[in-house]
Protein backbone atom coordinates (compact mmCIF):
# COMPACT_ATOMS: atom_id res chain seq x y z
CA UNK A 1 0.00 0.00 0.00
CA UNK A 2 1.36 3.42 -1.13
CA UNK A 3 -0.70 6.58 1.07
CA UNK A 4 -0.53 10.14 -0.18
CA UNK A 5 -2.19 12.20 2.27
CA UNK A 6 -2.16 16.20 3.16
CA UNK A 7 -1.09 16.94 6.89
CA UNK A 8 -3.89 19.05 7.14
CA UNK A 9 -6.20 16.07 7.08
CA UNK A 10 -4.48 15.17 10.75
CA UNK A 11 -5.38 18.88 12.08
CA UNK A 12 -2.30 21.13 10.60
CA UNK A 13 -2.52 24.77 10.82
CA UNK A 14 -1.07 26.95 8.98
CA UNK A 15 0.27 30.53 10.50
CA UNK A 16 -0.84 29.49 14.07
CA UNK A 17 1.83 30.29 16.45
CA UNK A 18 1.26 26.93 18.34
CA UNK A 19 3.13 23.82 17.56
CA UNK A 20 2.34 21.95 14.64
CA UNK A 21 4.32 19.10 15.37
CA UNK A 22 1.77 16.52 16.52
CA UNK A 23 -0.44 17.03 13.46
CA UNK A 24 2.86 16.37 11.23
CA UNK A 25 3.83 13.51 13.29
CA UNK A 26 0.66 11.88 13.17
CA UNK A 27 0.72 11.94 9.49
CA UNK A 28 3.76 10.57 9.37
CA UNK A 29 2.68 7.55 11.36
CA UNK A 30 -0.24 6.73 9.48
CA UNK A 31 1.41 6.44 6.48
CA UNK A 32 4.34 4.40 8.19
CA UNK A 33 1.60 2.07 9.52
CA UNK A 34 -0.05 1.49 6.41
CA UNK A 35 3.13 0.66 4.42
CA UNK A 36 4.79 4.13 3.39
CA UNK A 37 4.07 7.07 1.25
CA UNK A 38 3.82 10.86 0.89
CA UNK A 39 3.63 13.10 3.61
CA UNK A 40 2.29 16.22 2.38
CA UNK A 41 2.84 19.71 3.49
CA UNK A 42 1.00 22.41 2.06
CA UNK A 43 1.60 26.05 1.40
CA UNK A 44 2.10 28.56 4.92
CA UNK A 45 4.19 28.53 7.79
CA UNK A 46 4.24 25.73 10.17
CA UNK A 47 5.41 26.38 13.61
CA UNK A 48 7.19 22.81 14.89
CA UNK A 49 9.30 21.08 17.41
CA UNK A 50 11.33 17.64 16.43
CA UNK A 51 9.59 15.60 13.65
CA UNK A 52 10.39 11.83 13.06
CA UNK A 53 10.37 10.34 9.85
CA UNK A 54 10.49 6.78 8.82
CA UNK A 55 11.29 4.21 6.33
CA UNK A 56 9.63 4.63 3.03
CA UNK A 57 8.37 7.30 3.82
CA UNK A 58 8.35 10.89 1.72
CA UNK A 59 7.93 14.37 3.03
CA UNK A 60 6.55 16.63 0.42
CA UNK A 61 6.88 20.22 1.09
CA UNK A 62 4.81 21.74 -1.46
CA UNK A 63 4.92 24.72 -2.84
CA UNK A 64 5.34 27.47 -0.62
CA UNK A 65 5.56 25.36 2.45
CA UNK A 66 7.69 26.82 5.50
CA UNK A 67 8.31 24.37 8.68
CA UNK A 68 9.59 26.94 11.15
CA UNK A 69 11.29 25.13 14.04
CA UNK A 70 10.97 26.31 18.01
CA UNK A 71 13.12 29.10 19.32
CA UNK A 72 12.66 26.28 23.14
CA UNK A 73 15.61 23.86 22.64
CA UNK A 74 13.29 21.89 25.01
CA UNK A 75 10.97 21.45 21.82
CA UNK A 76 12.99 18.57 20.59
CA UNK A 77 12.45 15.52 22.66
CA UNK A 78 9.64 14.73 20.92
CA UNK A 79 11.40 11.31 20.32
CA UNK A 80 11.83 10.58 23.90
CA UNK A 81 7.78 9.49 23.76
CA UNK A 82 7.60 7.97 20.35
CA UNK A 83 5.84 4.02 21.10
CA UNK A 84 6.31 3.16 17.29
CA UNK A 85 9.61 2.89 16.73
CA UNK A 86 10.82 3.44 20.90
CA UNK A 87 14.66 3.75 21.29
CA UNK A 88 16.02 1.59 24.11
CA UNK A 89 17.61 2.90 26.88
CA UNK A 90 21.11 2.08 25.48
CA UNK A 91 20.58 4.88 22.86
CA UNK A 92 19.17 7.71 25.59
CA UNK A 93 21.70 9.79 27.48
CA UNK A 94 20.31 12.80 29.58
CA UNK A 95 23.54 14.57 29.26
CA UNK A 96 23.18 18.46 28.02
CA UNK A 97 25.78 18.54 25.05
CA UNK A 98 27.74 15.22 24.61
CA UNK A 99 31.09 15.53 22.51
CA UNK A 100 31.19 12.26 20.68
CA UNK A 101 35.08 12.09 21.50
CA UNK A 102 34.15 11.66 24.88
CA UNK A 103 31.87 8.54 24.13
CA UNK A 104 34.70 7.01 22.52
CA UNK A 105 38.06 5.66 23.57
CA UNK A 106 40.90 6.75 21.03
CA UNK A 107 42.51 3.67 21.45
CA UNK A 108 39.43 1.43 21.06
CA UNK A 109 37.09 3.03 18.80
CA UNK A 110 36.69 -0.29 16.78
CA UNK A 111 36.16 -2.25 19.44
CA UNK A 112 32.68 -3.56 20.07
CA UNK A 113 32.44 -1.77 23.40
CA UNK A 114 33.04 1.88 21.40
CA UNK A 115 30.28 0.95 19.10
CA UNK A 116 27.97 0.40 21.81
CA UNK A 117 29.01 3.09 23.33
CA UNK A 118 28.66 5.56 20.37
CA UNK A 119 24.89 4.29 19.76
CA UNK A 120 23.69 5.88 22.93
CA UNK A 121 24.52 9.63 21.14
CA UNK A 122 21.59 8.64 19.01
CA UNK A 123 19.64 10.00 21.98
CA UNK A 124 21.60 12.62 23.07
CA UNK A 125 20.80 16.39 23.08
CA UNK A 126 23.88 17.14 20.89
CA UNK A 127 21.80 15.39 18.16
CA UNK A 128 18.54 16.89 18.50
CA UNK A 129 16.90 18.28 15.18
CA UNK A 130 13.71 19.74 13.53
CA UNK A 131 13.90 16.52 11.49
CA UNK A 132 15.05 13.49 12.87
CA UNK A 133 15.51 9.75 11.49
CA UNK A 134 16.72 6.87 13.49
CA UNK A 135 17.31 3.22 11.51
CA UNK A 136 15.23 4.31 8.55
CA UNK A 137 15.70 3.16 5.31
CA UNK A 138 13.86 4.77 1.65
CA UNK A 139 13.40 8.00 3.24
CA UNK A 140 12.76 11.30 1.25
CA UNK A 141 12.75 14.95 2.23
CA UNK A 142 11.53 16.50 -1.42
CA UNK A 143 10.88 20.35 -1.56
CA UNK A 144 8.82 22.31 -4.18
CA UNK A 145 10.09 25.93 -5.38
CA UNK A 146 9.93 28.15 -2.01
CA UNK A 147 9.39 25.72 0.55
CA UNK A 148 11.56 26.23 3.52
CA UNK A 149 12.97 24.58 6.44
CA UNK A 150 14.01 27.31 8.97
CA UNK A 151 15.94 26.86 12.33
CA UNK A 152 15.29 29.75 14.01
CA UNK A 153 18.73 30.32 15.41
CA UNK A 154 17.48 27.69 18.12
CA UNK A 155 20.20 29.34 21.07
CA UNK A 156 20.48 26.72 23.64
CA UNK A 157 22.41 27.60 26.39
CA UNK A 158 23.75 23.70 27.88
CA UNK A 159 24.03 23.02 24.06
CA UNK A 160 27.55 22.92 22.51
CA UNK A 161 29.87 25.60 23.20
CA UNK A 162 26.94 27.09 25.53
CA UNK A 163 24.94 28.40 22.59
CA UNK A 164 24.27 25.83 20.17
CA UNK A 165 20.57 24.24 19.46
CA UNK A 166 19.29 21.32 17.43
CA UNK A 167 20.80 20.80 13.78
CA UNK A 168 18.18 20.96 11.08
CA UNK A 169 18.37 17.05 10.04
CA UNK A 170 19.70 14.19 11.88
CA UNK A 171 19.84 11.04 10.41
CA UNK A 172 21.43 8.42 12.06
CA UNK A 173 22.49 4.67 10.68
CA UNK A 174 19.49 5.36 7.66
CA UNK A 175 19.65 3.92 4.23
CA UNK A 176 19.06 5.33 0.79
CA UNK A 177 18.33 8.75 1.20
CA UNK A 178 16.92 11.43 -1.32
CA UNK A 179 17.43 14.95 -0.26
CA UNK A 180 16.22 17.44 -3.22
CA UNK A 181 14.79 20.85 -3.58
CA UNK A 182 14.39 22.96 -0.08
CA UNK A 183 16.07 25.55 1.64
CA UNK A 184 17.46 24.85 5.16
CA UNK A 185 18.06 28.34 6.62
CA UNK A 186 19.37 29.30 10.44
CA UNK A 187 19.95 25.55 11.60
CA UNK A 188 20.56 26.28 15.38
CA UNK A 189 23.24 23.84 14.40
CA UNK A 190 24.29 21.97 11.27
CA UNK A 191 21.88 22.21 8.32
CA UNK A 192 22.50 18.37 7.79
CA UNK A 193 24.08 15.59 10.32
CA UNK A 194 24.52 12.23 9.00
CA UNK A 195 26.16 9.70 11.20
CA UNK A 196 26.51 5.82 9.26
CA UNK A 197 24.83 6.65 6.32
CA UNK A 198 24.27 4.72 3.53
CA UNK A 199 23.37 5.54 -0.24
CA UNK A 200 23.13 9.69 0.18
CA UNK A 201 21.68 11.65 -2.70
CA UNK A 202 21.65 15.29 -2.14
CA UNK A 203 20.15 17.54 -5.34
CA UNK A 204 19.56 21.35 -5.29
CA UNK A 205 19.58 21.57 -2.00
CA UNK A 206 20.12 25.52 -0.44
CA UNK A 207 21.64 26.22 2.84
CA UNK A 208 21.29 29.91 4.24
CA UNK A 209 23.85 31.04 7.35
CA UNK A 210 23.61 29.19 10.41
CA UNK A 211 26.43 26.74 10.82
CA UNK A 212 28.14 23.73 9.14
CA UNK A 213 25.83 22.91 5.42
CA UNK A 214 26.53 19.18 5.01
CA UNK A 215 27.82 17.21 7.60
CA UNK A 216 28.50 13.55 6.88
CA UNK A 217 30.73 10.76 8.68
CA UNK A 218 30.93 7.12 8.82
CA UNK A 219 28.72 7.23 5.43
CA UNK A 220 29.12 5.65 2.45
CA UNK A 221 27.81 6.64 -0.87
CA UNK A 222 27.73 9.80 -0.58
CA UNK A 223 26.50 12.65 -3.66
CA UNK A 224 26.02 16.12 -3.28
CA UNK A 225 25.03 17.76 -6.95
CA UNK A 226 23.79 20.98 -7.91
CA UNK A 227 23.07 22.82 -4.75
CA UNK A 228 24.43 26.12 -2.82
CA UNK A 229 26.03 26.25 0.54
CA UNK A 230 26.33 29.83 2.07
CA UNK A 231 27.37 29.11 5.25
CA UNK A 232 28.14 30.48 8.90
CA UNK A 233 30.31 27.68 9.01
CA UNK A 234 31.52 24.54 6.81
CA UNK A 235 29.78 23.92 4.02
CA UNK A 236 30.26 20.37 3.26
CA UNK A 237 32.18 18.42 6.38
CA UNK A 238 32.71 14.79 7.69
CA UNK A 239 34.69 12.26 8.57
CA UNK A 240 35.54 8.80 8.05
CA UNK A 241 33.68 8.60 4.46
CA UNK A 242 34.18 6.14 1.83
CA UNK A 243 32.76 7.18 -1.94
CA UNK A 244 31.99 10.64 -2.21
CA UNK A 245 30.79 13.07 -4.98
CA UNK A 246 30.36 16.59 -4.66
CA UNK A 247 29.50 18.14 -8.39
CA UNK A 248 28.27 21.81 -9.72
CA UNK A 249 27.76 23.18 -5.99
CA UNK A 250 28.42 26.85 -4.39
CA UNK A 251 30.51 26.32 -1.56
CA UNK A 252 30.05 30.13 0.39
CA UNK A 253 31.70 29.88 3.89
CA UNK A 254 33.26 31.69 6.64
CA UNK A 255 35.08 28.79 7.78
CA UNK A 256 36.02 25.46 5.21
CA UNK A 257 34.30 25.15 2.09
CA UNK A 258 35.19 21.35 2.61
CA UNK A 259 36.51 20.22 5.89
CA UNK A 260 36.42 16.91 5.36
CA UNK A 261 37.83 13.25 5.41
CA UNK A 262 37.63 10.33 3.79
CA UNK A 263 38.63 7.54 0.87
CA UNK A 264 37.96 7.80 -3.25
CA UNK A 265 36.16 11.61 -2.76
CA UNK A 266 36.02 13.57 -6.16
CA UNK A 267 34.61 17.21 -6.32
CA UNK A 268 34.69 19.00 -9.23
CA UNK A 269 33.02 22.17 -11.22
CA UNK A 270 32.32 23.95 -7.86
CA UNK A 271 32.94 27.63 -7.21
CA UNK A 272 34.35 28.22 -3.90
CA UNK A 273 34.09 31.28 -2.66
CA UNK A 274 34.49 33.84 -0.12
CA UNK A 275 34.27 36.18 1.94
CA UNK A 276 30.97 34.23 3.86
CA UNK A 277 27.86 36.00 3.07
CA UNK A 278 27.09 35.18 6.68
CA UNK A 279 29.13 35.68 9.78
CA UNK A 280 30.52 32.89 11.57
CA UNK A 281 28.03 32.76 14.43
CA UNK A 282 30.90 31.79 17.24
CA UNK A 283 32.36 35.65 16.58
CA UNK A 284 28.84 37.35 17.30
CA UNK A 285 28.04 38.35 21.25
CA UNK A 286 26.58 36.32 23.82
CA UNK A 287 23.66 38.39 23.51
CA UNK A 288 23.01 38.26 19.90
CA UNK A 289 23.13 34.31 19.92
CA UNK A 290 21.02 34.12 23.27
CA UNK A 291 18.52 36.60 21.16
CA UNK A 292 18.74 34.27 17.98
CA UNK A 293 19.62 37.19 16.22
CA UNK A 294 20.83 36.85 12.05
CA UNK A 295 23.77 36.34 10.39
CA UNK A 296 24.92 39.80 9.75
CA UNK A 297 28.11 40.02 8.71
CA UNK A 298 29.06 43.82 9.48
CA UNK A 299 31.64 43.58 12.26
CA UNK A 300 31.73 39.64 12.57
CA UNK A 301 34.27 37.65 11.23
CA UNK A 302 33.54 36.06 7.79
CA UNK A 303 36.78 35.33 6.11
CA UNK A 304 36.82 31.92 4.62
CA UNK A 305 39.64 29.79 6.34
CA UNK A 306 40.49 27.10 3.39
CA UNK A 307 38.97 25.91 0.36
CA UNK A 308 39.86 22.14 1.70
CA UNK A 309 40.84 21.19 4.97
CA UNK A 310 41.81 17.51 6.00
CA UNK A 311 39.01 16.03 9.10
CA UNK A 312 40.36 13.52 10.67
CA UNK A 313 39.59 13.56 14.52
CA UNK A 314 39.22 10.39 17.24
CA UNK A 315 35.13 11.28 17.80
CA UNK A 316 34.14 8.49 15.28
CA UNK A 317 36.06 5.08 13.38
CA UNK A 318 37.97 5.86 10.33
CA UNK A 319 38.04 2.36 9.21
CA UNK A 320 38.91 2.17 5.64
CA UNK A 321 42.71 4.56 4.85
CA UNK A 322 41.84 7.96 3.50
CA UNK A 323 43.49 8.93 0.22
CA UNK A 324 42.18 9.07 -3.43
CA UNK A 325 40.88 12.65 -2.37
CA UNK A 326 40.84 14.83 -6.53
CA UNK A 327 39.58 18.32 -6.21
CA UNK A 328 38.77 19.05 -9.96
CA UNK A 329 37.80 22.12 -12.34
CA UNK A 330 36.90 24.24 -9.78
CA UNK A 331 37.35 28.16 -8.98
CA UNK A 332 38.82 29.03 -5.33
CA UNK A 333 38.14 32.80 -4.47
CA UNK A 334 39.03 34.64 -1.66
CA UNK A 335 40.15 31.78 0.34
CA UNK A 336 42.78 32.43 2.75
CA UNK A 337 43.95 28.84 2.51
CA UNK A 338 44.28 26.61 -0.85
CA UNK A 339 44.79 23.19 0.73
CA UNK A 340 45.20 22.57 4.84
CA UNK A 341 46.50 19.44 5.56
CA UNK A 342 48.24 19.64 8.89
CA UNK A 343 49.42 16.06 10.73
CA UNK A 344 52.07 17.80 13.24
CA UNK A 345 50.40 17.33 15.38
CA UNK A 346 48.67 20.47 17.33
CA UNK A 347 45.17 20.27 15.87
CA UNK A 348 42.36 18.34 17.39
CA UNK A 349 40.45 17.96 14.16
CA UNK A 350 43.87 15.97 12.09
CA UNK A 351 45.17 13.61 15.08
CA UNK A 352 43.35 10.55 13.60
CA UNK A 353 43.98 7.99 10.39
CA UNK A 354 46.22 10.00 7.80
CA UNK A 355 45.34 11.13 4.84
CA UNK A 356 47.56 9.23 2.01
CA UNK A 357 46.87 11.39 -1.09
CA UNK A 358 45.02 14.05 -2.62
CA UNK A 359 45.04 15.84 -6.23
CA UNK A 360 44.22 18.94 -7.49
CA UNK A 361 43.86 19.11 -11.58
CA UNK A 362 42.39 22.49 -13.22
CA UNK A 363 41.93 24.97 -10.22
CA UNK A 364 41.47 28.97 -10.78
CA UNK A 365 42.32 30.38 -7.93
CA UNK A 366 42.38 34.34 -6.97
CA UNK A 367 43.21 36.42 -3.93
CA UNK A 368 44.74 33.50 -1.84
CA UNK A 369 47.41 34.28 1.10
CA UNK A 370 48.52 31.09 2.14
CA UNK A 371 48.51 28.37 -0.23
CA UNK A 372 49.38 24.79 0.80
CA UNK A 373 50.03 22.88 4.54
CA UNK A 374 51.42 19.46 3.60
CA UNK A 375 52.31 17.99 6.72
CA UNK A 376 51.91 14.21 6.20
CA UNK A 377 52.36 10.87 8.75
CA UNK A 378 56.01 10.17 8.54
CA UNK A 379 54.43 5.84 8.30
CA UNK A 380 52.08 7.25 5.56
CA UNK A 381 53.46 10.07 4.27
CA UNK A 382 51.09 12.40 1.63
CA UNK A 383 51.21 12.47 -2.16
CA UNK A 384 50.04 16.26 -3.30
CA UNK A 385 49.76 16.64 -6.90
CA UNK A 386 48.64 20.42 -8.24
CA UNK A 387 48.01 19.81 -11.95
CA UNK A 388 47.23 22.56 -14.39
CA UNK A 389 46.75 25.04 -11.58
CA UNK A 390 46.88 28.71 -11.68
CA UNK A 391 47.01 31.03 -8.50
CA UNK A 392 46.62 34.76 -7.91
CA UNK A 393 48.21 35.67 -4.41
CA UNK A 394 46.51 37.85 -2.59
CA UNK A 395 47.72 41.58 -2.46
CA UNK A 396 50.13 42.03 0.11
CA UNK A 397 50.91 38.26 0.60
CA UNK A 398 53.34 38.22 -2.28
CA UNK A 399 56.26 36.95 -0.19
CA UNK A 400 55.31 33.64 1.28
CA UNK A 401 56.34 30.15 0.00
CA UNK A 402 53.73 27.94 -1.85
CA UNK A 403 54.22 25.01 0.14
CA UNK A 404 55.31 23.98 3.68
CA UNK A 405 55.72 20.14 3.29
CA UNK A 406 56.93 17.53 5.62
CA UNK A 407 56.54 13.71 5.84
CA UNK A 408 55.50 13.51 1.94
CA UNK A 409 56.29 10.16 -0.08
CA UNK A 410 55.95 12.95 -3.68
CA UNK A 411 55.10 16.76 -4.17
CA UNK A 412 54.21 17.15 -8.05
CA UNK A 413 53.90 20.12 -10.04
CA UNK A 414 53.00 19.95 -13.15
CA UNK A 415 51.72 23.05 -15.47
CA UNK A 416 51.78 25.14 -11.98
CA UNK A 417 51.54 29.66 -12.48
CA UNK A 418 51.67 31.67 -9.16
CA UNK A 419 50.84 35.30 -10.57
CA UNK A 420 52.41 37.56 -8.66
CA UNK A 421 55.00 35.64 -6.82
CA UNK A 422 57.98 36.79 -4.52
CA UNK A 423 58.28 34.33 -2.13
CA UNK A 424 61.47 32.80 -1.17
CA UNK A 425 60.86 29.22 -2.49
CA UNK A 426 58.27 26.81 -4.38
CA UNK A 427 58.19 24.55 -1.76
CA UNK A 428 59.56 24.69 1.62
CA UNK A 429 60.69 21.32 3.01
CA UNK A 430 61.02 19.75 6.70
CA UNK A 431 61.85 16.44 5.57
CA UNK A 432 62.78 14.35 2.45
CA UNK A 433 60.66 13.10 -0.53
CA UNK A 434 60.75 13.43 -4.07
CA UNK A 435 59.86 16.66 -5.77
CA UNK A 436 58.83 17.46 -9.43
CA UNK A 437 58.60 19.90 -11.05
CA UNK A 438 57.27 20.49 -14.83
CA UNK A 439 56.36 23.94 -16.64
CA UNK A 440 56.23 25.75 -13.56
CA UNK A 441 56.08 29.12 -13.51
CA UNK A 442 57.94 32.00 -12.21
CA UNK A 443 60.77 29.88 -13.30
CA UNK A 444 63.71 32.13 -12.39
CA UNK A 445 63.11 31.12 -8.21
CA UNK A 446 64.39 28.99 -5.97
CA UNK A 447 61.97 25.39 -5.97
CA UNK A 448 63.09 24.14 -2.94
CA UNK A 449 64.76 24.97 0.35
CA UNK A 450 65.27 23.08 3.77
CA UNK A 451 63.21 24.37 6.64
CA UNK A 452 66.11 26.07 9.03
CA UNK A 453 63.21 26.95 11.73
CA UNK A 454 60.65 24.61 13.35
CA UNK A 455 57.17 23.83 11.54
CA UNK A 456 54.19 25.99 12.60
CA UNK A 457 50.51 26.95 11.13
CA UNK A 458 48.15 28.34 12.50
CA UNK A 459 45.73 25.43 13.63
CA UNK A 460 41.88 25.94 11.74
Amino acid sequence: MHVVINAKEFGLKKNSDKLQTKAIQDAIDYCYKNGGGVVEIPEGNYFTGDIRIRSNITLHLLKGANLTGSKNPQDYFNYLNDNIEPLNKNQITDAGYVHLSTILNEKSYEDEKSEYRFKRIVGSRWNNAVIRAVDAQNIKIIGEEGSVIDGANCFDEIGEEEYRGPHGITFFNCTNIELNGYTIKNAGNWAHNLLFCDNITADNITVLAGHDGFDASVCNNLKIVNSKFYTGDDCIAGVGNVNTYVSECVLNSSCSAMRFGGSNVLVEKCDICGPGKYCFRGSMTDEEKRNSKPSKTKGKRNNMLSAFTYYADYSLPIKVQPGNIIISDCTIKMADRFLHYNYSGNETWQKHRPLESIEFRNIKAEGVKMPVTAYGDENIPVKLTLKDIEITLREGYENIDLIHACNYSSIVLDNVSVSGFKGECMVRKWSEGEILFKNVKPDNINKVKKASKPFFTEAI
